[in-house]
């Protein structure tokens, strides 16, 4: 009896003394939770009150209205840009030091070794280089305002030196921003015009398909059959499996739509503007909101973090935006390199002394690395990132963002013109990367410029490498700056652009190979051809319109090919995509079918006889693949799709793959089957890498959004679903009110995860809900910067 009653009371102090482990467990994490929670709201940056500011010369307002967007208003142009820099500094100063180092290549100093390859490659191309020559060729007024949001960046990183309140991510990877400089703004330019690509790896891939298959064979893959025998470069001088394996490749899909009404198409009989950039989606965002106001300038738009001024958006007399126009301004030339000395090159029958620029490479908790970059006549050699060196044979490129350039000056003009006339002076000075504007005004002006250098080629039409060794290639200046392609005020009452071809055969210049799948151009003409009396409102539903044009040309006469195919599954699939209207709802089970069916098909005519590393370089698989369809529809299938079995094998093989891949992850009962369970955007943050950070940054994980790459609202995704490219900030203005417009920047303004600004336009990016921004008379929480001197 006694061992009973021993045991009772042991047994109740363990459970007493298991409750008072658990309760001091949770009292430990609450504490935790809560001291983390002081620790990251300590490093908010201070938006209200009064802070005093060296250099200013005059008190500056900086209103953030209710989606966080400063309006900066100053008495001076030199105040307004060093509180820009100022406030871009207290939003986004991680990003912009993250994006200079990306593009400088400076990542591994404090990434460490996992950053070195990246490193390497950003060297070579000496973005930074160029940004340094650039600085030469800016005016005074350009230099000064760019030494202003410099300085403003740096009051605020000394500033926080002195308080030690860091953004977390600093105090994360263990180290403190160095000072910004007018380079690290034109750095982060010429990384954009890198991000908007040239298509050098189209050019290598090309390479690559006469090098590795018959003629036949690779030339069904190109955009249009070579006049000219192309050269070949022999595996033996270059394998291009290994050449560019470690190259950074831009996103297939860096594109945007764009369009602008007259008058005569709309409610208020002004004309109608709107943009959508299609970017990377991230955490924080690629742009930035602002309103910059001073006697001499009022703008209103967005910016990269990082850069002043305001690159998209309107002041009170002009709106304008963009979309990426894709031309071929990047060429790789076929070097040959002498054996008895690696740093010669042959040029016209004399071997020339290449120039070879150290650039070494710091890595945290590591020694330095030693690294070099050679440069040719003709650009940096970037056929070496495979340990290659040995080699004769090297390929060099030539590329337009490597020269000297203004945009910065193109920008400020841009920021400040009256009318489209003063707007299209102002792209005198915008050089790179080549965009198509499209420009509405207040006197009802309504025009399109695709603006920017594009190299007239001596021969060649930038399909493929061309020697390096000869005068008789290479480049011979630009297409003129009034013979770039141009329209104004067109009959239809509209224009509008979606990375379509923008010019006819007629053109007398070549432009681009590589133009867009044309789904989204189609849907917007579709839409603005039919009806006038058009309202912003309309704009803003067509921005988000989600109907999948390369579903409705390729299901039917898919429907036809496959009538007689076996299969429970597939009849079921086909029976679902055959009552379907086309559009890409989250919540059906057709255009989860249909997009991943025509990966599918890609990946059974290439898989087996294409590298992955080889497919990477393929930039418009898409569009080929679209190509070998409709050639496979009118009767003429060529080599890739005979040798995968025929048309009919192709489709049947690639649909069975797309189900065993749905059921695999949603069960076998296709009713049940969502777009939106697979198709979801993250806004992942570039520190959410590493677990747990994607608790703490990504914290409301993966949500459903309608839609896919060939929809107007654009969202290419991974092959995993994940959503990662689309409408980075969407935009509309109406003309009759000019001085207010219509704007999304997902996932928010503030890089800070403790900002109410941080994710609060998250479910709108994905919803379609747009905030007003005015430029008159904004209301919101308001800071006051004031000269050190003014009590």
């Amino acid at each position: 009896m006694e061992t009973v009653i021993v045991k009772k009371k042991a047994t109740k102090r363990w459970k007493k003394g298991l409750l008072w482990t658990g309760a001091g467990l949770v009292f430990l994490v609450i504490a935790v939770l809560v001291a983390g929670n002081l620790f990251l709201n300590r490093s908010l940056p201070q938006i209200t009150g009064e802070i005093s500011l060296q250099h200013l010369s005059e008190p500056v307002t900086v209103i953030r209205d209710e989606k966080g967007v400063p309006h900066i208003n100053a008495a001076n142009e030199q105040d307004l840009y060093i509180a820009q820099g100022y406030i871009q500094a207290q939003d986004r100063l991680f990003q912009m030091d993250l994006s200079r180092r990306q593009a400088s290549g400076t990542l591994s100093e404090v990434i460490g070794e996992a950053s070195i390859e990246n490193d390497k490659y950003f060297r070579t191309l000496g973005l930074r280089r160029a940004a340094e020559d650039s600085v030469q060729a800016y005016s005074s007024e350009g230099i000064n305002v760019l030494g202003a949001f410099s300085l403003g960046v740096n009051l605020y990183i000394e500033e926080l030196r002195q308080n030690g309140k860091w953004p977390v991510e600093f105090t994360i990877l263990g180290y403190e921003p160095e000072g910004w400089t007018i380079v690290d703004s034109l750095t982060i330019g010429k990384y954009m015009a890198y991000d908007l690509g040239g298509h050098w790896e189209n050019q290598a891939f090309r390479q690559y398909l006469i090098q590795s298959f018959d003629e036949e064979k690779a030339y069904d893959l190109f955009p249009e059959y070579p006049e000219d025998a192309p050269y070949i470069i022999g595996v033996e001088e270059l394998d291009f499996t290994k050449a560019f394996a470690n190259a950074v490749i831009p996103h297939e899909h860096n594109g945007s739509n764009n369009w602008v009404l007259s008058g005569e198409k709309t409610e208020s009989g002004m004309p109608l503007l709107a943009d959508d950039p299609h970017l990377g989606l991230a955490t924080p965002s690629i742009w930035y909101q602002m309103h910059l106001e001073a006697p001499t300038v009022n703008v209103s738009g967005v910016i990269f973090a990082g850069v002043p001024g305001i690159i998209l958006g309107h002041n009170e007399n002009v709106a304008w935006g963009v979309t990426n126009t894709g031309p071929d301004v990047q060429d790789l030339y076929i070097e040959k390199r002498n054996p008895e000395n690696p740093n010669q090159y042959l040029y016209n029958g004399e071997w020339e002394e290449a120039q070879v620029i150290p650039e070494p490479i710091k890595v945290k908790g590591q020694e330095t690395l030693d690294y070099e970059v050679t440069i040719t006549r003709h650009g940096p050699v970037i056929s070496e990132f495979a340990d290659v060196t040995e080699s004769e044979t090297v390929l060099s490129m030539q590329w337009t963002a490597l020269e000297p350039s203004t945009e910065l000056e193109a920008i400020l003009n841009m920021n400040k013109a009256k009318n489209w006339e003063e707007f299209e002076e102002g792209l005198l000075d915008f050089h790179t990367p080549v965009q198509n504007f499209v420009v509405a005004d207040t006197e009802g002006n309504i025009a399109f410029k695709a603006n920017g250098k594009i190299p007239i080629r001596k021969q060649g039409n930038g399909l493929l490498p061309v020697p390096g060794w000869t005068d008789e290639y290479g480049w011979d200046g630009y297409v003129p700056f009034d013979e770039l392609p141009r329209l104004v005020n067109p009959e239809e009452g509209f224009i509008a652009t979606a990375n379509n071809k923008v010019i006819s055969d007629e053109y007398p210049y070549h432009i681009s190979h590589h133009w867009a799948q044309p789904y989204r151009q189609l849907r917007i003409v579709e839409v603005l051809s039919d009806e006038e009396g058009f309202t912003a409102e309309d704009m803003i539903d067509l921005q988000m319109d989600i109907k999948n044009l390369h579903a409705a040309e390729f299901i039917p006469p898919f429907m036809e090919v496959l009538s007689q195919v076996e299969g429970t599954r597939e009849k079921e699939a086909l029976n679902i995509l055959s009552e379907w209207d086309y559009f890409d709802e989250i919540d059906q089970a057709a255009p989860y079918i249909f997009n991943i069916w025509m990966r599918k098909i890609a990946d059974v005519l290439f898989n087996e006889q294409v590298p992955e590393e080889m497919r990477d370089l393929f930039n418009g698989e898409r569009a080929a693949v679209d190509q070998l369809l409709r050639r496979a529809l009118a009767g003429n299938p060529g080599p890739w799709v005979e040798e995968a079995g025929g048309f009919e094998d192709v489709l049947t093989e690639a649909l069975i793959m797309t189900l065993d891949q749905i059921e695999a992850a949603e069960g076998s009962n296709m009713s049940q089957w969502k777009w939106g369970n697979f198709h979801q955007v993250h806004f992942t943050h570039p520190l959410s890498s590493v677990s747990p950070l994607n608790y703490l940054f990504n914290s409301k994980g993966g949500q459903p959004v309608a839609g896919s790459q060939v929809t107007v609202q654009a969202a290419a995704f991974r092959d995993n679903g994940v959503v990662n490219h689309g409408a980075s900030w969407r935009y509309v203005i109406d003309m009759e009110h000019s001085t207010e417009a219509y704007h999304i920047v997902g996932p928010g303004q503030s890089e800070h995860v403790k900002s109410k600004w941080y994710d609060d336009q998250f479910e709108d990016w994905i919803n379609g809900n747009y905030h007003k921004t005015v430029m008159a008379e904004p209301s919101g929480e308001t800071l006051l910067l004031k000269p050190v001197d003014v009590e």
